[in-house]
C-alpha cells in the first residue's frame, strides 16, 4: 500500500528561548511549523514543563538542557543552539535518545573578536578609569599608565574559531601572537605556538582566553597561573564563565598584579534583563564588566538566526545531520518518487543487517542508503519505492537496539 507523507508540519511544534533573532521565528513559521518566541531562558523545572510535546527547541547560552529535562521530552527530535558552546546540553543524553543538535561555531566570530580588540585597546590605554572620572568631574589629563598596543605580546589561550580570527586582526594592528591550545592547530600568520600554558602566561603583556565550556576547563586560571603571569598584565575573558576563579581574578586586580580587566562570562549570569547582576569584580579599577555581549551584535544575530533554522530545516526535510555537534554527519541527496526512512539506533555490530533483512522479507526495493557512526549510535538513512506494507515502521522500531525511527516523506 502506499503510505502517506511525513507528519505535518503545522503539528510540529519549535520553542525558542531567549529573545533568539526573530528571523528565525519567521524561517520556520514560513515552513509551515508551529513556532513560540519566548525573551527570557527557562529554569529545570519550568523546561520540564514546557518541553512536553515540544519536537525542536531553540536556545542560547543562559538555558541548561539537562537529563532530567531530556526525560521530560516527550517529542523532542532536535535543539538548535543559537551559539557556538553546547556545554549547556547534555550532550551524551540527547545523543542516547536520538535528539541531534546543532550549534552556530561561525556567525558570531567577528563580533567577539571586535569586542576583544576594542577591550585591549581600552585597557592599555587605562580608559575604564579615566572616563569613570570624567563623569565624576575629574580632569586627569596624564599619559600615566597608558600605552600603545603596538609591539606588546598578546598570548591567546585556545585558537579555535575566535582565537584564530583575534590572531589576525591582531597582527596586522601590530602586536605579537603567541597561542596555547591543547590540540595543535595550525598557526595564522606569524603567530607562534607554545608549548605549555606556563610559556604563554610567561611571555604575555595581555591574556585573552578563548576556550570552550567542558567541565575539565573549570577554575583553569586560578593562584597558579596568575602567579605565572607578568607584573600589570592585561587579563580579557571573553570565553566561558567558570575557566576563571573569581575571587582570585579580584585578589590580583586588587594588588596591582592585574593592571587592567574585561570580563563578559559570569559563573552565575541573571536568566534575564529584569534580574539584577552581582559580582565581586564590580567597581573594581581599570575593569571592563559587560553582559555577555560578545557575540550579541545585531550582524551576528541575524546571521546565528539563519544558519540554526537552516540546518535545523535540512534535518527535518531532508534527514541531513551537517553541522550536528553529536550525531554521525550524513549530507543527502534529494529524493524523488519514493520514501526516506530514518532509523537511529545504538552502534551495535549487525544492526544494518536487521534492518535490511526486513526489508528484503518484505520484498522493499532499495533506491539508495547511507549510514553514518559514531562511538555512540548509528544513522542510517534508506530510500525505498513509493509503496511499502502498513506493519514496516512497526517491525523497524522492534530491532533491538532502536533508539528513533522517522518516515521523511
Amino acid at each position: 500500500m502506499e503510505q502517506k507523507l511525513s507528519y505535518p508540519k503545522h503539528k510540529i511544534k519549535i520553542l525558542l528561548l531567549e529573545g533568539v533573532h526573530p528571523n528565525a521565528k519567521g524561517l520556520l513559521e514560513h515552513e509551515g511549523f508551529d513556532v513560540e518566541l519566548l525573551s527570557t531562558s527557562l529554569d529545570e523545572d519550568e523546561l520540564c514543563k514546557r518541553i512536553k510535546g515540544v519536537s525542536i527547541l531553540g536556545i542560547r547560552s543562559k538555558t541548561t538542557v539537562t537529563k532530567k529535562v531530556l526525560e521530560h521530552a516527550d517529542r523532542l527530535m532536535a535543539i538548535g543552539a543559537f551559539c557556538i558552546g553546547t556545554n549547556q546540553i547534555d550532550l551524551s543524553e540527547a545523543t542516547k535518545r536520538g535528539v541531534v543538535v546543532f550549534n552556530a561555531p561561525y556567525s558570531n566570530t567577528r563580533s567577539v573578536v571586535e569586542l576583544a580588540i576594542a577591550e585591549i585597546v581600552m585597557l592599555m590605554r587605562n580608559l575604564p578609569d579615566k572616563i569613570r572620572g570624567m563623569h565624576e568631574g575629574i580632569w586627569d589629563k596624564s599619559a600615566t599608565n597608558s600605552f600603545e598596543i603596538r609591539g606588546k605580546v598578546l598570548g591567546i589561550i585556545g585558537y579555535g574559531n575566535i582565537g584564530s580570527q583575534l590572531s589576525v586582526v591582531a597582527e596586522a594592528m601590530g602586536l605579537q601572537v603567541y597561542y596555547y591550545d591543547l590540540e595543535e592547530k595550525l598557526a595564522l600568520g606569524n603567530a607562534t605556538p607554545c608549548k605549555s600554558l606556563k610559556e604563554l602566561l610567561n611571555i604575555s603583556d595581555i591574556v585573552s582566553i578563548h576556550v570552550d565550556g567542558r567541565k575539565e576547563n573549570t577554575n583553569m586560571i586560578s593562584d597558579k597561573e596568575f602567579r605565572q603571569m607578568k607584573e600589570g598584565v592585561i587579563f580579557i575573558n571573553l570565553g566561558r564563565g567558570h575557566v576563571v576563579d573569581i575571587p582570585v581574578l579580584k585578589k590580583n586586580i586588587d594588588s596591582g598584579k592585574v593592571r587592567g580587566t574585561a570580563v563578559d562570562v559570569y559563573p552565575q549570569e541573571p536568566k534575564s534583563n529584569n534580574e539584577p547582576f552581582e559580582s565581586e569584580l564590580k567597581g573594581s579599577p581599570n575593569t571592563i564588566l559587560t553582559p555577555h555581549i560578545g557575540g550579541s551584535t545585531l550582524e551576528a544575530q541575524i546571521n546565528i538566526g539563519a544558519f540554526v533554522p537552516n540546518n535545523i530545516l535540512k534535518f527535518i526535510n531532508t534527514g541531513s545531520t551537517a553541522g550536528s555537534v553529536n550525531f554521525p554527519e550524513l549530507q543527502l541527496p534529494v529524493l524523488e518518487n519514493g520514501h526516506r526512512l530514518i532509523h537511529v539506533h545504538q552502534n551495535t555490530p549487525g544492526l544494518l543487517a536487521k534492518l535490511n533483512g526486513i526489508l528484503a522479507d518484505k520484498k522493499i526495493n532499495i533506491l539508495g542508503q547511507y549510514l553514518k557512526t559514531n562511538e555512540t549510535i548509528g544513522y542510517v538513512i534508506t530510500d525505498i519505492d513509493k509503496e511499502y506494507p502498513s506493519n514496516l515502521i512497526q517491525k523497524m522500531k522492534d530491532i533491538e537496539g532502536t533508539i528513533r525511527v522517522r518516515v521523511l516523506f
